[in-house]
Formats: C-alpha cells, sequence, structure tokens
C-alpha cells in the first residue's frame, strides 16, 4: 500500500481546540525516517506557538512571553533610574544639578578626561584586534588556539584583577620596576598614572574587540581580493577598498561596545587609584565620602545617557541588516 504523501511530510501546527489528529505509528516512522534523511529537524511543540502566525492568532500567548522581559526591565532599569532621576531634584540646585556639571571645574574635567581615554582605549583597541584578528583568521599555525584563548582570557576577569595586574607589571614592585632597577639604577613605575589606567583599559577591551573583529573577517569573500590585485591594485589599496570596508561592521559594533565599556569602568580605576579622576571614580566618591547624592544621581544619568547614544547610534548604522559596499577603483 503506497503513502499518501499528505502524510509522509508532517505538517505541525499550533494546536487548535476542537480538532482531533489521528496519527498513524507506521506513517510516523515512514515520515521520521525521511526528514531524518533529508536533514530536516521536527520542530517543538513550542516552536509551533512561537512562528509569526500562531503569535497573531493568539496575542495573548505573546503577552504572556513578554511579561517576564518587562518585569526584568521594569525592576533592574526603568525602576532604579525613576529613583535616580528623581534624586537629582532634590538637591540643592534642583535640575540646575546637571548645569552645574558643565560648569564645576571638577566634574568637566573629569568628564573630558573619561571620554578622551575611553576613545583612545577604543582606536588602539580597533587598531590591534584589526591586525592580529585578520591574521588569526587567515594563518593556521601550532599553538593558535591557545593564543586565541589567551588574548580572550581578561573576558574572565574582573576590573579589581586587572587592575592589580597592572600594578604586578608596572608598579612599585612590579616586573617592569625591578628590570629598570637592576639595569639603571631607577625604577620605572607608572601603573598609577594615565598610562597604567590606559594599559588596563585596553587589557579588559582587546577580548570584546577581537572576537568581533575574527568573526567579520571570516565571512571576507578571497576572489574580491584576488580580482582587484588581478586588475592592478596595490596591497594597500585592496586593504583600504576591499578588507577594511569588509571589517568595518564589526570594528564599528565592536569599537562602539569598547567605547561603552571603557566609559563605565570603575574597578580597574578603583584598584589602581589613579591621578586621573575618571567619571565612576568621582560618582563613588561623590556618593560614599560627600553624601552628595544629587551630583552623583546627575553624574550617573550623564554617563548613562553618553554610552546609550554611542550604542543607539552604531545599532541604527549597523543594526537594520545594513552593510558597508566595497568601493570600486584600484
Amino acid at each position: 500500500m503506497p503513502v499518501p504523501s499528505r502524510l509522509i511530510t508532517p505538517r505541525w501546527q499550533p494546536y487548535r481546540p476542537g480538532s482531533l489528529t489521528v496519527i498513524w505509528p507506521r506513517y510516523v516512522k515512514v515520515s521520521r525516517d525521511l526528514d531524518l534523511k533529508e536533514g530536516r529537524s521536527r520542530p517543538s511543540l513550542l516552536s509551533s506557538f512561537l512562528t509569526p502566525r500562531a503569535a497573531a492568532a493568539s496575542p495573548a500567548i505573546l503577552t504572556v512571553l513578554l511579561i517576564p522581559g518587562l518585569v526584568i526591565v521594569a525592576a533592574f532599569f526603568l525602576i532604579p533610574l525613576a529613583r535616580v532621576a528623581v534624586e537629582v531634584g532634590n538637591g540643592p540646585e534642583g535640575w540646575g544639578t546637571y548645569l552645574l556639571i558643565l560648569t564645576n571645574a571638577r566634574y568637566l574635567e573629569s568628564l573630558i578626561q573619561t571620554l578622551a581615554m575611553s576613545a583612545g582605549v577604543t582606536m588602539m583597541a580597533l587598531i590591534l584586534c584589526a591586525v592580529v584578528g585578520l591574521f588569526l583568521v587567515r594563518n593556521r599555525f601550532a599553538g593558535r588556539s591557545i593564543l586565541i584563548g589567551t588574548l580572550t582570557l581578561p573576558l574572565s576577569f574582573p576590573g579589581t584583577v586587572v587592575g592589580f595586574m597592572v600594578i604586578m607589571l608596572a608598579g612599585r614592585q612590579g616586573v617592569i620596576g625591578g628590570l629598570t632597577d637592576a639595569a639603571f639604577g631607577s625604577k620605572l613605575v607608572f601603573a598609577y598614572d594615565i598610562a597604567g589606567l590606559f594599559i588596563g583599559y585596553l587589557y579588559f577591551s582587546i577580548p570584546r574587540v577581537i572576537l568581533a573583529v575574527m568573526a567579520s573577517a571570516e565571512k571576507l569573500d578571497l576572489q574580491l581580493e584576488e580580482a582587484a590585485q588581478s586588475l592592478g591594485a596595490s596591497r594597500f589599496r585592496v586593504i583600504c577598498d576591499v578588507i577594511l570596508p569588509g571589517l568595518m561592521p564589526g570594528l564599528i559594533s565592536s569599537g562602539a561596545i569598547c567605547f561603552a565599556t571603557a566609559m563605565g569602568a570603575f574597578g580597574t580605576a578603583f584598584t589602581l587609584a589613579t591621578d586621573i579622576d575618571v567619571l565612576p571614580m568621582v560618582i563613588y566618591t561623590e556618593f560614599t565620602r560627600n553624601a552628595n547624592i544629587p551630583v552623583a544621581a546627575a553624574l550617573s544619568i550623564v554617563l548613562g545617557l553618553i554610552t546609550w547614544a554611542c550604542l543607539a547610534a552604531v545599532r541604527s548604522f549597523t543594526g537594520e541588516g545594513k552593510s558597508l559596499p566595497v568601493r570600486g577603483g584600484a
């Protein structure tokens, strides 16, 4: 007896009240064997309810699925943000506290230093990771996986550990200080100034950038590079016109994350206790030592708005499936 095609190919649909489905074990086995042979996977019961048609037909299901996410957003973002905004207005300056941030020399200098530090770390991380990431994708050698694991290791380190590692490298009892003391009779110590903070920020920023760069580098079309070279393009032109445009979406998105992370980094700056008064340290000082909650709240909102604007701008540029075209010409 031939097997009807409508029974061989199962059509999974959401359950409808009042419907009755009769399943023949023999035909189910045939359809399962065909699915495995053709590499098809049978959707689960939950996935059938998550289809756009099922969601449109049952708004209640979509509402129930959104409730946990809405609760988390409200509990950990909206309610604390509203509380912080209220604290700004309760200060002696009222809503003029925001103007105080822009007119007070200490707060304004801290904001500028934080922006400059974050921008510098982001640019250096992008340059280093673009070169190293492209090299790791296009070359296979012994120890490659170990090197990649070492470069991504700082993802598991908190900021305090990163700061302690910088101290062990360039602090008063660090490796560099010991070598320079033995060679020149004086210790070279830079863990507690702008150089130490820059190294610490760069160290925990590299993994966030290099993973995105490697993912973009794997998608590059080598035939485009070969075509450009066959048309007489120099290696420099191939890099500028073919490779960089292909890497640009990954560089932009990872650069935004790197910048936002550096803007809000606290543990490394707190451990190093540098001379640079970055914005997270100012917020901590105003809140804990000076009990100046309105100013701390205003600085927190300013810091959050800057990072949010950076991420939103990048999302609008690359988050809707946009890609940078490869420029023509040799």
